[in-house]
């Protein structure tokens, strides 16, 4: 009998007797080296992987090579290595070793390590002191007033309020207001992270990200607290490299990365 006559019969067996009719799924994190690899080559990648059905991420890595997650139908997961593993035009064979991990749940395959767009935080004195985070989805700020400040202590928590969207060309802004004033506190780019593609994430209540700003680096994810009362969150610090236990970042770097300004030099301007 066939290997694929054999296949279809325990796939019939495993039906009428009621068990999971899903086919079996693996994940593996692989490491690809080859030298003239560029962006073509995660694009490549995510391709493939889109026509797979395999979930997970690409990225480039610090050494020059390129790390891949997979996850998902074994066999979809067995083509996306073979696919890994094919000489690129006028380049050699890659070397790819592959290592078996466990599932994450990924619903979508990404390409990390890329810009989503702008980040600003923005300290504040209006009716009270906060500071604003803000991230770039599309042409807006989605915007979190976090009072206590951003921290880069895994083991704090951060309440955080959405508020209203905020345009772009208000990035920038710093100085006096009719209520107080605003200091540009940090700013950069960020990559959007997590299993969930954004904005899908945001809606969800879960969202991580990566910043890459003057002060605040690595991960980070904002929590909803309470599924009935979508403007409460948390702003917590990922365990990760960048972290620092222990420290104060909102009191050991008050000053502004535009100006060097502090909040209180803004205040005593006049005007």
């Amino acid at each position: 009998m066939s290997r694929g006559s054999d296949s279809r019969r325990r796939g019939h067996r495993a039906s009428a007797s009621g068990e999971d009719r899903h086919p079996a799924e693996r994940a593996i994190r692989a490491v690809v080296t080859q030298p003239g690899q560029d962006a073509s080559s995660r694009e490549a990648v995510r391709a493939r992987a889109h026509e797979l059905g395999v979930r997970g991420w690409v990225r480039d890595s610090d050494d020059g090579t390129l790390a891949v997650h997979a996850e998902g139908p074994a066999a979809g997961v067995e083509a996306l290595i073979s696919f890994l593993r094919v000489p690129s035009a006028g380049a050699g064979t890659p070397e790819v070793t592959v290592e078996e991990v466990a599932i994450e749940g990924h619903e979508q395959f990404a390409v990390r390590g890329l810009s989503a767009g702008e980040f600003v935080v923005q300290e504040h004195v209006a009716t009270a002191h906060h500071f604003d985070l803000r991230l770039q989805v599309g042409e807006v700020m989605r915007s979190w007033a976090v009072p206590k400040g951003p921290s880069l202590d895994p083991a704090v928590k951060r309440l955080a309020v959405q508020v209203e969207d905020h345009g772009l060309d208000h990035n920038a802004f710093e100085g006096r207001t009719e209520r107080g004033g605003v200091l540009v506190w940090d700013r950069g780019y960020y990559e959007q992270g997590g299993r969930v593609p954004w904005p899908e994430a945001l809606e969800r209540g879960h969202a991580v990200f990566v910043l890459h700003g003057q002060k605040l680096h690595g991960g980070f994810a904002l929590q909803r607290t309470r599924p009935g009362q979508k403007s409460q969150w948390l702003l917590l610090k990922r365990r990760d490299e960048e972290a620092r236990p222990g420290s104060d970042v909102v009191a050991e770097q008050a000053e502004s990365v535009l100006s060097g300004r502090t909040l209180e030099d803004v205040l005593g301007e006049h005007g």
